[in-house]
């Protein structure tokens, strides 16, 4: 499935939501001369730098500002009883990006025991001169969190601290070389697993003002399938970073 078809289908789910929403509001309250969307829940946007965690491969070298998330979720908070505490479930993308410094990628075949090694993107374009090396990875995720807000009343002026968790699925993976040879700019997209996990789940927690907080999110799963990854490796990942939201 595409990004652009994963993203109609949220829009498709977030406008379905308000016009049920707003019928429900017409029929209860007198009709009103202006009319303003009201849309229920609200739009998080993400956006985090990526850490490895765990066992390394060889040469895997991401660099810092170059590996980075950028994530956008639609949450519906349900808040418990009149309390300060909501349950937060949602439904959005996780585009993340790893940028490598010493212009290694991902092989574009297995090795005989199917392992995918990282090989030097030198070695794979003998007469280029490598400017940039990715690995990319875009998941489809339901984020659970549950939330507690010192001013339940005026979300926009509370302190909150959440915690909860993410499972996602791996939609789209590719790696991408950027080079120039022979006089010539290109850019070559490898789309294929790579051995990459295709299921992912994780613990998330936050705290923050209003619709700005910080975050972190820990994979608890590994990023490659055992056996496939680079040295067999069962390196995972984190993300810090900050978070905007629309109440």
């Amino acid at each position: 499935m595409t990004l652009r078809r994963i993203a109609g289908l949220l829009l498709v789910f977030v406008c379905s939501a308000s016009f049920a929403q707003e019928t429900s509001e017409k029929s209860e309250q007198p009709a009103k001369k202006s009319f303003r969307p009201d849309i229920p829940g609200s739009i998080m946007i993400e956006l985090g730098i990526n850490v490895s965690s765990g066992t390394r491969p060889a040469n895997w070298s991401p660099g810092f500002w170059g590996s980075r998330t950028f994530n956008v979720y639609y949450q519906y908070p349900l808040r418990l009883f009149k309390s300060n505490v909501s349950l937060v479930p949602g439904i959005g993308l996780s585009l993340e990006r790893w940028k490598m410094t010493n212009y290694y990628t991902l092989s574009p075949t297995a090795n005989t025991d199917g392992t995918f090694p990282l090989v030097s993107a030198n070695d794979l374009h003998q007469f280029a001169t490598i400017k940039r090396s990715m690995i990319v990875n875009n998941y489809l995720e339901i984020p659970l969190e549950l939330r507690y807000d010192t001013n339940p009343e005026d979300i926009a002026r509370s302190l909150s601290v959440s915690i909860g968790g993410r499972v996602g699925v791996l939609y789209d993976s590719f790696t991408k070389l950027d080079y120039r040879e022979f006089g010539e700019n290109k850019s070559l997209k490898d789309k294929q697993w790579h051995g990459m996990n295709q299921f992912r789940y994780g613990i998330i927690s936050r705290i923050g003002i209003g619709g700005f907080s910080m975050f972190g999110y820990f994979n608890l799963s590994p990023m490659f399938e055992a056996g496939k990854g680079p040295d067999m490796t069962t390196m995972s990942s984190m993300t810090f970073g900050i978070s905007v939201s629309g109440f």
